[in-house]
């Protein structure tokens, strides 16, 4: 079989996309993503909400929750969050929304991000998300069957 430049250019895309949300086969994946103990890279998850961008957190404002450290960038913020976890951390443990649908995890990037029906969805790239756009509550459906099952 004979690869054309469009062939090698699609394999150069998917391999990329597969690794990342390809499951873990070693250990089990940690309920929140977090990079150094850090949740979603140190973005202030309540912002999305009350500001409607990501916004970088601050080592001054954090709170410990589901085993990750969570930053903010106002008191007011992490009291918010302090006081209902839940309504602001973002869907899957803060892992991407479309690797979740497809059976695995993968780690997300703060730009790509969307509320739908008052939930924090992130995702492993823009590029990314716009496949998870192409049918978001179908996506959401199967990533909501895929949870927490994901992480084993």
């Amino acid at each position: 079989m004979s690869l054309t430049r469009r062939h090698l250019l699609t394999l150069a895309i998917a391999a990329p996309a597969a690794v990342a949300f390809a499951p873990a086969a070693i250990a089990a994946t940690p309920e929140v993503y977090a990079e150094d103990g850090i949740a979603i890279d140190g973005t202030d998850a309540v912002a999305y909400f009350t500001e409607g961008k990501p916004v970088v957190g601050d080592a001054a404002f954090t709170h410990d929750y589901m085993g990750a450290t969570w930053r903010f960038s106002s008191e007011e913020n992490r009291d918010l969050f302090t006081a209902d976890p839940a309504a602001y951390a973002p869907q899957y443990g803060g892992y991407c929304a479309f690797a979740v649908s497809r059976g695995g995890t993968a780690s997300t990037v703060p730009e790509a991000w969307r509320i739908v029906d008052d939930k924090l969805y992130l995702n492993f790239s823009l590029r990314v998300q716009g496949f998870w756009l192409e049918d978001v509550p179908g996506n959401i459906a199967k990533a909501d069957a895929n949870w927490p099952d994901v992480l084993a």
